[in-house]
């Protein structure tokens, strides 16, 4: 019984210690606890503005939301016999990952210039850890509602980001790779 809620245990300390070691990383790379504006708001709607990615959601936390569907999808097919646990912390392992390397002055300044994102600054660590937070969420929805459902409303996410905020998940890794003026042009007409 004993053993048993230790093997319960792990997972979850082992991705507060991953946890802990992102949000080092994010400070010793420079970045603020949270907006320079003194202030911190639960949620910043204008994905154009200066508040974008400095409090703790904004319209790109549905990307990462996404995010969460794709590393449940990932880790069920790659590691089906894996405790859920396990894989739910190794989702949030990667989401942290990518927080770091995401607020890299070589991935910034590539945001800068292959998207429409000229301003930016990278992530506040409350708006990173906002981030991991809402990959969790997607990763768990995802698991909860199955792999139909869970397509389908990667894909309805999708298309209102690129209503509402002229970019999406699809379309800021295809950017970032591979810069399309036209698209560029396109989201310029916010």
């Amino acid at each position: 019984m004993k053993l048993e809620k230790s093997r319960k245990f792990w997972p979850w300390l082992a991705g507060a210690l991953i946890l802990a070691a992102a949000v080092f990383q994010l400070r010793s790379q420079g970045r603020l606890w949270f907006c320079a504006c003194g202030y911190l708001l639960p949620w910043s709607g204008d994905a154009w503005s200066a508040d974008n990615s400095q409090h703790l959601l904004d319209p790109y936390s549905f990307t990462h939301v996404l995010h969460g569907f794709m590393f449940w999808w990932l880790l069920a097919w790659a590691l089906p016999r894996a405790p859920v646990a396990w894989r739910f912390c190794l989702a949030i392992s990667l989401e942290a990952l990518w927080e770091v390397v995401e607020n890299t002055d070589f991935v910034i300044q590539r945001y800068r210039e292959a998207t429409q994102a000229l301003g930016y600054q990278g992530d506040t660590v409350v708006n990173s850890l906002g981030d991991v937070l809402m990959c969790a969420l997607g990763f768990l929805l995802a698991r909860r509602i199955g792999w139909r459902r869970s397509l389908a409303l990667f894909v309805l996410t999708e298309v209102v980001l690129l209503v509402w905020i002229r970019d999406s998940l699809l379309l800021n890794i295809l950017m970032l790779l591979y810069p399309l003026e036209g698209i560029k042009a396109w989201q310029a007409g916010h």
